[in-house]
Order: structure tokens, then C-alpha cells, then sequence
């Protein structure tokens, strides 16, 4: 008996100096803390973190558990320092909280040694404080990356390639995630790749500044993409060309198929799709819903042929809150009064400009449809109003 307690203690003696010596990872943190500490303070530090983390910091039960497995405070003091740090910078609890829950960690740093330099940083490049809220409320886990080998690095990058700040900012504002990758493993091949192909240095600015997104497909990937869009007869030279790029590298293939089934729907067959797209790309871009709503009403509202829209592939990306229904209401009122034809143009309807709509289609009837101005106004400032309370 003897033999065998002092063979489990040097086992265990063994085990912890193992433990100690190889590099610690989330699921030996728990053990060490256990081993390394009296059960009871253990225990109560572990309540106390679940407690606090459920009460103070808007986590879920499931959410607090997970979290006390990698951190551990007997008091309030840092996690609340943390919230009253972000607090002051301009961030709302529901976005600290959603902050906290997706990176759990930075409830044990120090906001003045860690996370204020990142802040400053932004502001430091022309950032808002409303710009700065939005670029770490929608990639929290910037807060833990490095800021000089990180960060830093990541900005300069696309700065070197803008040549601009103010791009670079605007850049990292509408996809904050480019600042924690390596722009040297997928960015720069695929600007490459562009740039091989004949791309202007325009159009793939403007297209990264865009779309940053696009350029996070692995290279490989990515020039089978440009060969597949050379091969649809895109130009290189013109912007049609990334604008294709930006749309199959935006989804996944099941999202292409149901796009394509969407059209299908409405009569179009496949060459009709493939026509559509080489005239207009964006009309792979738009959601399912977009389409399937504004081919609704031209086809089943305004009674017109969907193969007319596939000739004229823009219409689908115009608001029909803002543009179609406004112009229909204009449209209703003089085909009631017999002013014009049925048939009359989609494209002088809803491709023409507001001034141009305006002079032609009421201005135009002053004297028939006396109307037709208040009427037309009213529509589009109710669709206004629509999209303030959405």
C-alpha cells in the first residue's frame, strides 16, 4: 500500500511538472487552477465569475460557463473597469456586453495598458467616435490582436496600396475584419492576380475600398474565378469585371444555384440569366428576396414580359420603395386618364433621372393630372418614413 501511494504521488508530481513546462492551453487552465489552488477558493472564484459574468455583464448561463473555464476573479473591480472603460468611449452596454460575450478575455485586461492605444490608434487616422464604436462592435476580437504586429501592419498595408489614409479608414469602416488578417497571404496574391489579368489599379481600388471581402478568397480559388469570368466575355479593362469577381466570390455555390432557380421561376432560362449577367453582374448580388419581389412587380403588378427584364437586368436592382412604386402611382393616374400607352417604356419610367422622370411624366401633364406632383411626392416621402422606422 505503502509502494502504490508513493507511485501515484511522483505520477502526479511528474504530471504537474509536465503541465507547467508545455505550453498552457484553454483546457489545462482549469486543471492548473484546481491543482495550484485550495478547491474551496477555487470554487468560490468560479461562482463568483459565473455570478458576475451572468448579472453584470449580460452573459447567458451557457455563455458564463464557457467563459469561467478561461478566466477567473474573486471581485468586481476589473471586469467592471472594463465596461466603465468602454462605456465612457461612446459604447452602448448592449454592444459592450456583446463585446464581452464574443471575447470573454478582455474582461481581465487593462484598458489603459490594452485596449485604450487601439481606440487611439483609429482616432488617430481620422475615425469618428461613432466610427470607432461600429468598427469594434462588429469585430470585437480586434481588441485582442496586437496592435504593433498586427494591426499596425494591416493598415499600412492598404494604406501603401490606396496611398490614401482617408481609403484606407473608409476600407476598414465598412469591413473592420481586414485589419486582423495577413494582407500578404490572400490580399496581395489576389490584387496580383488582378493586376495580371489587366485589371486597372482603379477598378481594383475600388473594388477592394468596396468589397474588401472579395479579396479573402485563397489565391487558388481566386484565379479560377478570374478565368471563369474571362471566359463569360468580361472585359478586364472595364468595371464590369471585378463587379463579376465581387459576385462569385461574394457566395457559395448552393447560394449561385438558388439565385439561379430564382429566375427560373420566372421563365428565365439559362441563357437569359447568363445575358442578364454579362449586362449587369449585380443582378447575381442582390438577395433572393429582392429579386423575387421586384420581378413580382413588374411581371405580376405591371403585367410586363420577365424576359424584358432580362434585357434590362438593372431594373431589378432599383428601390422599389423608393423609385418603382413612387413612378407606378405617376404611371396609374395617367394611364387612367388615357395619357399614355400601356406599353410605354421601363426604361424612360424607372432608369431616367429624377429630374428627367419629373419633366417628362409630371410636369409634362400640369394641365391633365394637376395631381400628380403632390401625389408623386407623397409616395416617396412615405417611403421615407418607411425606412426610418425599419
Amino acid at each position: 500500500m505503502t509502494m502504490m501511494v508513493g507511485f501515484l504521488r511522483k505520477a502526479l508530481v511528474l504530471q504537474v511538472r509536465f503541465t507547467l513546462s508545455a505550453s498552457p492551453t484553454p483546457q489545462s487552465l482549469p486543471y492548473l487552477h484546481h491543482y495550484l489552488y485550495p478547491f474551496s477558493s477555487s470554487s468560490e472564484a468560479h461562482s463568483f465569475t459565473v455570478s458576475h459574468l451572468m448579472n453584470s455583464c449580460g452573459f447567458s448561463h451557457k455563455a458564463a460557463l464557457s467563459a469561467s473555464k478561461y478566466l477567473h476573479f474573486k471581485t468586481p473591480e476589473k471586469p467592471n473597469s472594463v465596461f466603465a472603460f468602454f462605456n465612457s468611449h461612446g459604447f452602448s452596454e448592449s454592444q459592450t456586453s456583446k463585446i464581452t460575450r464574443s471575447q470573454p478575455q478582455l474582461l481581465v485586461s487593462d484598458p489603459d495598458k490594452s485596449l485604450l492605444p487601439k481606440l487611439q490608434f483609429f482616432y488617430s487616422k481620422g475615425a469618428s467616435n461613432p466610427d470607432v464604436v461600429k468598427i469594434i462592435a462588429s469585430c470585437p476580437v480586434i481588441m485582442k490582436r496586437s496592435l504593433e504586429n498586427q494591426i499596425i501592419p494591416s493598415f499600412n498595408f492598404f494604406k501603401d496600396f490606396f496611398q490614401s489614409e482617408e481609403m484606407t479608414m473608409a476600407t476598414v469602416k465598412r469591413f473592420s475584419r481586414v485589419l486582423i488578417v495577413n494582407p500578404h497571404i490572400c490580399v496581395e496574391s489576389n490584387i496580383n492576380a488582378l493586376q495580371e489579368s489587366g485589371v486597372p489599379k482603379s477598378n481594383i481600388a475600388a473594388l477592394l475600398s468596396l468589397q474588401p471581402r472579395a479579396f479573402m478568397v485563397r489565391p487558388n480559388h481566386f484565379r479560377e474565378i478570374l478565368d471563369e469570368v474571362k471566359k463569360m466575355g468580361f472585359d478586364p479593362s472595364k468595371t464590369r469585371f471585378p463587379t463579376a469577381v465581387q459576385a462569385m466570390t461574394g457566395m457559395s455555390k448552393s447560394t449561385w444555384e438558388r439565385k439561379i432557380d430564382a429566375y427560373k421561376r420566372w421563365g428565365w432560362s439559362e441563357e437569359d440569366i447568363w445575358l442578364a449577367f454579362t449586362k449587369s453582374p449585380w443582378c447575381m448580388i442582390y438577395s433572393e428576396d429582392k429579386i423575387m419581389a421586384t420581378m413580382d412587380f413588374f411581371v405580376n403588378k405591371m403585367g410586363r414580359e420577365s424576359s424584358l427584364i432580362a434585357n434590362r437586368p438593372f431594373l431589378i436592382g432599383l428601390s422599389l420603395e423608393k423609385r418603382i412604386i413612387p413612378r407606378y402611382s405617376v404611371v396609374q393616374v395617367l394611364l387612367s386618364k388615357g395619357l399614355i400607352d400601356k406599353d410605354v417604356s421601363l426604361v424612360a419610367l424607372f432608369e431616367s433621372t429624377e429630374k428627367m422622370f419629373l419633366e417628362k411624366f409630371v410636369n409634362g401633364y400640369k394641365e391633365e393630372a394637376p395631381q400628380l406632383l403632390n401625389l408623386y411626392q407623397e409616395k416617396v416621402n412615405l417611403s421615407g418614413k418607411a425606412r426610418g422606422k425599419g
